[in-house]
């Protein structure tokens, strides 16, 4: 079984997100399967077909939430510490072409967010940083094209 990294506060929203699904969520389907079938004939009740739908979907979902968690491998970044780029650090980079600096963490893929600047440790740019440090220059296809970046800083946090 392949362990997946993910930072404490990523495996906290999958496990909040799961406690959810299974608290809140199950129950009201299971209650709106057993409204539907006190309608009567379940071959044309629209409610039931949607609600046995959504159950479907919400059980997946958990399967999938419990797999992540127990492949999770918790790497909390504020103990880490070093000159190099790895999982969890926060880099700053300086983009030539750009002609600006950007700033990114590496995070796990469930927890990457390119709005807060948190990127997959998967990503294009995440595995060109990996094993870098400050003054290094590395070049990097992306979907927007080739990009050259020079690494300023790299914290642990």
């Amino acid at each position: 079984m392949e362990r997946v990294p993910i930072t404490p506060d990523g495996i906290a929203k999958l496990r909040e997100e799961l406690k959810q699904l299974r608290d809140v969520e199950r129950p009201r389907i299971s209650k709106a399967i057993g409204e539907a079938i006190a309608m009567g004939d379940l071959s044309e009740n629209a409610e039931y077909h949607a609600a046995k739908e959504r159950q479907g979907m919400v059980e997946a979902r958990i399967k999938e939430l419990e797999d992540k968690i127990s492949r999770a491998e918790v790497i909390d970044p504020s103990k880490l510490s070093g000159s190099r780029v790895a999982f969890g650090a926060t880099v700053t980079v300086f983009d030539i072409e750009a002609d600006k600096e950007l700033t990114y963490q590496i995070v796990g893929a469930d927890e990457s967010d390119v709005d807060q600047n948190r990127i997959s440790v998967t990503s294009p740019i995440a595995r060109a940083l990996m094993g870098k440090e400050c003054g290094d220059e590395i070049r990097v296809r992306t979907p927007g094209g080739q990009r050259v970046l020079e690494i300023v800083d790299v914290l642990y946090r």
